[in-house]
């Protein structure tokens, strides 16, 4: 599947700034730009190298400056805004931009047509982009591509006194020869290339990004260049310019078994790794199996723990452990990736303590972080989910003293206020704690607070328990303990979350008026691989989600009928986080709730058909914001345009294990 843009999609400036690309390494670094090549956020970046394993990145290249002059008649390709109003305005000769397995960009000015195409090299801080231009006139064609680097953390500004250094390079490339190396703050860039490289004058450029000033964000940067890559054609001749930049100095420096292909090669190569995903996931529906490729983008190496990760979302979120237990069952196992999926999990127990599982991994000499009272339940969930793919028995007695020594430390009670009530239900959180995924704080205040008893959390508690009761024979334990109570938890379950006037659950038991508010919470109640709700009360809440909160996007976070209903997602932050569990729709309990809709009505041709004809809007919502992707969140009201992260590891991951559901479902759904 190709997603395809004309200019249709930018007939003025601002629709040009609308949608993006992404591009991923493998390592936490990324490739993103609008798709008319402009940097429309701070961090939109060309080049976002990655030097520590998967969240020191540094944006080296924001941009790439284009121009081609035939004849002496000049013209920009590139398009860009500047703080002071002014603009490049390159996409009126941009007729396409494609994403598949690269992004490729097609311009017809002045009677020369060229093709541009690039990829990012996995596990390497390098970008080919390679140049097709045929000239169709009879005057000589130049063609120049200019870098407008940073060289700063992500995220941040480059510095006042920032000098760049520029040189030839020690190493020669075996097609290339020598190339120009940059220098600034303890970095390196290395451009190699066919075509000449020539030093210009340094400059420096102001930048607007307008998908950040609506967001109360940082909305101007800065970025300079001092060097061009110029390559000509004969008229009415062909030519093809590459450049590779890397940010790995030292790997073409000492490593003897790095490789330095040609920007050719690694876009070939990069083409045949992505398609061969797909292939190994073997999805017959076109949309699921390109899903498959935009799951890759969010797996990363973690160097401070030695294993695989999953990045939360781009171009803001790190890997955070509820997200990574939420999106692994789609990115990892609906994918097929078993080895990373074990890496991952093998991870999080080694650093389990006191029941909890990190939210937040260690950077440096930093601790763990544990707020999350729901990483630890859905830890034990993919395992069981990862033994119900693969079998490994063994896999399950290692991990099997990491989940009993969960449950037990729930059961006791441990940090963050989390304790089993005498009823058997889970309680959760105290003053400011932040434990659950719908818990935010804007400064002292929590907009969604959910301390007591939520109800996806104890959804997650029984079916946790009943997992350890289905494994506990493997492991020569008894199984009854488990048993007992699972069954406590179930009376306690319907007992105090059912609303029979409402037809649906409460979002928490607390004794507040947060309670009775209808939220989605409540659709994970139904589609854990073991649930506690009769058939006909778990189609009742499925009904009432639909009529309350369901969009063809996501699901609303609160019903909109509620007072604290926020129509729309926008402004500075305090603002947004006002807003962003009051309403707006978040992609990724659609999941949840297509799982749970399929499995009521026992995965049934009539059910398996609505879904279907459901999950077709998401071809448009991967059209949008992010080419392939599926992002965080949408307005609550008017779901019509993405919002928040323009790429989520969970959204993607989710949907994915409808798919699956709808092609291959196995026993319990799981």
């Amino acid at each position: 599947m190709k997603w395809i843009y004309g200019k249709h999609d930018w007939k003025i400036f601002e629709r040009g700034l609308e949608n993006c690309y992404l591009m991923t390494n493998g390592l936490g670094g990324f490739s993103s730009l609008t798709v008319t090549g402009a940097a429309a956020r701070g961090d939109h970046a060309f080049l976002m190298a990655c030097t520590e394993a998967p969240n020191h990145r540094f944006n080296m290249i924001q941009r790439l400056e284009e121009e081609l002059d035939v004849g002496n008649n000049i013209c920009i390709l590139s398009s860009q805004e500047f703080q002071d109003g002014s603009r490049q305005d390159g996409r009126r000769y941009l007729s396409e931009f494609s994403c598949e397995d690269t992004a490729v960009w097609r311009f017809h000015a002045n009677g020369v047509e060229i093709e541009k195409e690039a990829a990012m090299r996995q596990d390497e801080n390098t970008i080919a982009v390679r140049w097709q231009i045929e000239n169709h006139t009879r005057n000589l064609v130049r063609f120049s591509v200019t870098p407008w680097m940073r060289f700063a953390e992500k995220g941040k500004d480059i510095k006042e006194r920032q000098r760049f250094r520029v040189g030839r390079t020690q190493e020669k490339h075996p097609i290339y020869g020598r190339g120009v190396r940059t220098d600034s703050r303890g970095l390196s860039l290395l451009c190699f290339t066919n075509g000449e490289a020539e030093n210009i004058p340094e400059k420096e450029q102001a930048y607007y990004y307008a998908y950040d000033a609506c967001d109360g964000r940082k909305e101007s940067g800065k970025a300079r260049a001092n060097q061009r890559v110029v390559y000509s054609v004969g008229a009415g001749g062909k030519g093809t310019l590459e450049i590779l930049y890397t940010a790995d100095a030292g790997k073409t420096a000492g490593d003897p078994g790095w490789k330095m292909l040609s920007a050719g090669d690694v876009i070939e190569e990069e083409k045949k790794r992505r398609r061969a995903l797909a292939d190994k996931a073997g999805f017959a529906s076109e949309t699921a199996s390109f899903l498959v490729r935009s799951a890759d983008q969010f797996l990363a190496r973690r160097e401070s723990t030695g294993g695989r990760t999953i990045l939360a979302g781009y171009p803001f979120f790190e890997d955070w452990g509820r997200d990574t237990m939420i999106a692994l069952p789609g990115v990892c196992l609906s994918t097929g990736r078993y080895e990373e999926a074990e890496s991952i999990l093998r991870t999080f127990a080694r650093y389990e303590k006191e029941g909890l599982m990190p939210n937040l991994f260690p950077e440096g000499k930093n601790e763990p972080m544990y707020n999350t009272v729901d990483a630890s339940l859905l830890f034990i969930n993919c395992v069981y989910l990862y033994f119900c793919r693969t079998g490994k028995e063994a896999f399950v007695r290692e991990m099997y003293p990491v989940m009993k020594r969960i449950i037990r430390c729930y059961g006791k009670g441990t940090a963050y206020g989390i304790h089993e009530e005498p009823s058997g239900l889970l309680a959760a959180g105290k003053d400011l704690d932040q434990v659950t995924w719908m818990d935010v704080r804007a400064g002292d205040v929590l907009p969604t607070p959910r301390h007591g008893c939520p109800v996806e959390v104890n959804a997650y508690w029984y079916n946790a328990v009943r997992i350890m009761e289905e494994l506990a024979p493997l492991c020569e334990e008894d199984a009854d303990i488990y048993a007992e109570k699972a069954e406590r938890i179930k009376n306690a379950f319907n007992r105090y979350f059912w609303m029979e006037d409402r037809h649906c659950l409460k979002d928490v038991v607390s004794g507040t008026e947060a309670d009775v508010q209808i939220r989605c919470n409540q659709v994970w109640a139904a589609s854990m691989p073991f649930t506690m709700l009769d058939e006909e009360r778990e189609r009742q809440m499925l009904d009432t989600v639909f009529e309350k909160l369901y969009t063809p996007y996501g699901l609303r976070t609160l019903a909109p009928d509620d007072p604290q209903f926020h129509p729309v997602y926008e402004g500075e932050m305090y603002a947004r986080d006002m807003a962003y569990h009051q309403g707006t729709v978040w992609t990724y309990p659609l999941g949840a709730y297509y799982l749970a809709r399929l499995k009521v009505s026992h995965y049934s041709a009539g059910a398996k058909e609505q879904v279907k004809k459901q999950l077709e809007v998401l071809e448009s919502a991967l059209r949008e914001g992010c080419a392939g992707q599926l992002p965080e969140i949408y307005d609550g009201e008017n779901p019509a345009s993405s919002k928040g992260c323009f790429a989520q590891a969970w959204s993607v991951g989710e949907l994915l294990r409808v798919y699956e559901a709808l092609e291959r479902r196995q026993e319990n759904g799981v």
